[in-house]
């Protein structure tokens, strides 16, 4: 099972995910009001912390163009968006489509994220991300409301391609706990 690490704001928290065996790790950028925000100068800083072998995405909420314009100069591998972006726009990196309950599965993306609690922990909607994991032509990744104490049982109900993960492991916004991050991770391979 593969698994992500979200909301990430300290270059030291991303160092300690990655060594735990995180497969990516998320940070937030060009999403005003977010809790876990950092600049995109910050997170290039928390990108370049981690080894070559972890995934880095930049996360947002942002509807604009130039904003995404920005955010591929940061160079993540990847970039999860919550706006249905025209795939034309979208061709620097890897696109991860965030969709909420009911929302159609969108084909022009390289993975689907359920995701309708944009990082405030709400649960997901099991019936509807088994669906969009029956039903996508594209890697489908399970968020909302995961912790180390439901993400294995997750797993197993909905077989996702991985999981994300960002206030269930957190001492406050954008602060991770070591112990969480270590046992979501463990959990997760378990499944």
């Amino acid at each position: 099972m593969r698994v992500k690490i979200c909301g990430i704001t300290r270059p030291e928290d991303a160092r300690f995910a990655g060594n735990e065996g995180a497969d990516a790790i998320g940070v937030v950028v060009c999403s005003p009001g977010s809790k876990r925000e950092v600049s995109l100068d910050r997170a290039r800083e928390i990108f370049r912390s981690v080894g070559p072998f972890v995934t880095t995405v930049a996360v947002t909420h942002t509807r604009s163009e130039e904003d995404l314009r920005e955010i591929f100069t940061i160079q993540p591998d990847a970039v999860q968006i919550f706006h249905p972006f025209k795939r034309t726009s979208l061709t620097e990196v890897r696109i991860i489509q965030a969709i909420g309950k009911g929302e159609p599965l969108p084909e022009d993306c390289d993975a689907i994220i359920i995701d309708e609690s944009h990082g405030s922990g709400t649960a997901f909607d099991l019936a509807g991300a088994k669906n969009a994991v029956q039903h996508a032509k594209v890697p489908v990744i399970l968020a909302g409301g995961l912790t180390p104490e439901n993400v294995e049982a997750a797993i197993r109900q909905v077989r996702p391609y991985a999981v994300d993960v960002a206030t269930g492991v957190e001492v406050s916004p954008g602060i991770k706990d070591p112990a969480k991050v270590r046992a979501f991770i463990a959990a997760s391979r378990r499944a």
